[in-house]
């Protein structure tokens, strides 16, 4: 008898909050999902109106093509012995683990395993937006040589599903108002009522959570790697960003136990610095079934020997905490380094990948993420799959590209996270997982 009893409370509540429903974010927020009318784009980045408001102010950074200067990237697919790669199997067993140890021991520093992992679930409301939703708030524990982290993920599952759904999982760099669980706060950061209408799960986590997005020891100390700070004698220790993409799968690790989510579909999103960390979530966590990367640019998607907005001395001097002290190593010198973008994007590969650039974002390079997109294509080539390869391919403002299991697309505006990106990645997710698409 309890069991159903608060099974009818739930039922008395959605009938409530339907009726008490008020629509002032609704309207708005479908404008704002709305895509926008396709635009032609030249062949060439940035568009000449916004090189000439930026020679205006000054803008001490590259913007220019003109600027970038003459690069050869590394090839994916020839391995550090001299051989080259011409099938999955050499790709998987070979080069693949070398470039993902290049990654580690000069960008992103060595992640300690996951430990015994636990989950307790605090809090769970079936009456979420508007009764379309469960939502739960979980606690997460990691334990390891004697020692336990913690933090907290928030779920949300469409109640309408009739099975196991797949789920995108947000990282959130933001405050809590960008991506609020209660929806309190309503933000098209994570547009949570949209995804669960189109029969997608969705959860959320905060980075600071898990690592403070500050430097120095004492910040350091209130996160993950201030339990496991890691060896650092060879300045390969794990940085900020890798704390991230652990924080990442850890969640992942619950959602694979959720009852109402398809642990085998879940993609991992990211904007910004959390655009970053979910390509490296990606590339080292092989069970994230899609990886998408927003506005990531610099260690993200973007092409460091391009040096086209932040460079990589800038990204080390502003944020010295996010990448291994290695990465220090190649402040401008970027064509010293053993590895380029586009082989991040590579390590994704079979599954897929979307990558989203903003119309006004030059500090991440727009063109340097779709041309790494490219550029990885050769190793997606390996499993039958036929991605973009040429970079003048580059589509207009609100015009998807999708190639096989790799899409992109430039959103308007500048350096955000935005429904039109959402209804992108979701697009994708029906097609990569033969879904009927919801209008």
């Amino acid at each position: 008898m309890r069991r159903r009893s608060i099974v009818l409370d739930g039922w008395t509540m959605c009938s409530l909050k339907f009726l008490l429903a008020v629509s002032t974010f609704a309207a708005p927020h479908a404008r704002a999902a709305d895509a926008p009318a396709a635009q032609t784009f030249p062949n060439h980045w940035p568009d000449p109106k916004a090189v000439a408001e930026l020679d205006k102010k000054k803008t001490p950074y590259h913007y220019r093509e003109s600027d970038v200067p003459k690069y050869e990237l590394p090839d994916p697919l020839l391995c550090a012995d001299g051989t080259r790669v011409t099938t999955r199997e050499q790709w998987e067993q070979k080069r693949r683990p070398e470039t993902l140890e290049l990654f580690r021991k000069h960008v992103y520093g060595h992640s300690p395993a996951a430990g015994e992992v636990s989950f307790q679930v605090l809090e769970t409301d079936p009456t979420a937006l508007e009764c379309a939703a469960t939502r739960k708030r979980v606690k997460i524990t990691s334990t390891q040589q004697g020692k336990s982290y913690s933090f907290e993920a928030w779920v949300l599952t469409p109640n309408a599903a009739k099975g196991k759904v797949p789920a995108f999982l947000l990282i959130n760099n933001r405050p809590v108002a960008s991506a609020d669980p209660t929806r309190k706060e309503k933000d098209g950061f994570w547009p949570a009522e949209e995804i669960i209408a189109r029969g997608y799960a969705t959860a959320v986590f905060r980075t600071v959570d898990v690592d403070p997005d500050k430097d120095g020891p004492a910040e350091r100390a209130k996160g993950v790697r201030g339990v496991w700070p890691g060896d650092d004698s060879n300045g390969d220790a794990w940085a900020t960003i890798g704390a991230w993409a652990w924080g990442a799968s850890r969640v992942l690790d619950y959602l694979q136990t959720d009852p109402a989510v398809d642990g085998t579909k879940v993609a991992v999103v990211g904007h910004s610095r959390g655009g970053k960390t979910a390509l490296w979530a990606a590339a080292q966590d092989t069970r994230f079934a899609m990886a998408g990367s927003n506005c990531s640019g610099r260690g993200g998607a973007s092409l460091a020997r391009r040096r086209m907005g932040e460079t990589v001395a800038r990204i080390n001097t502003a944020f010295p905490y996010w990448f291994c002290d290695n990465y220090k190593k190649y402040n401008d010198r970027e064509d010293d380094l053993p590895v380029d973008q586009h082989q991040l994007v590579a390590l994704v590969a079979p599954r897929p990948v979307y990558v989203v650039s903003a119309e006004t974002d030059y500090w991440a390079d727009p063109r340097g993420e779709f041309t790494a997109l490219t550029k990885a294509s050769v190793v997606y080539g390996l499993y039958g799959l036929q991605g973009p390869t040429n970079v003048d391919e580059m589509p207009g403002v609100g015009t998807p590209l999708v190639r096989g299991r790799q899409g992109y697309h430039i959103h308007p505006g500048g350096h955000n996270l935005t429904p039109f990106d959402w209804k992108g990645y979701m697009d994708f997710g029906d097609r990569v997982w033969g879904r009927a698409a919801t209008p």
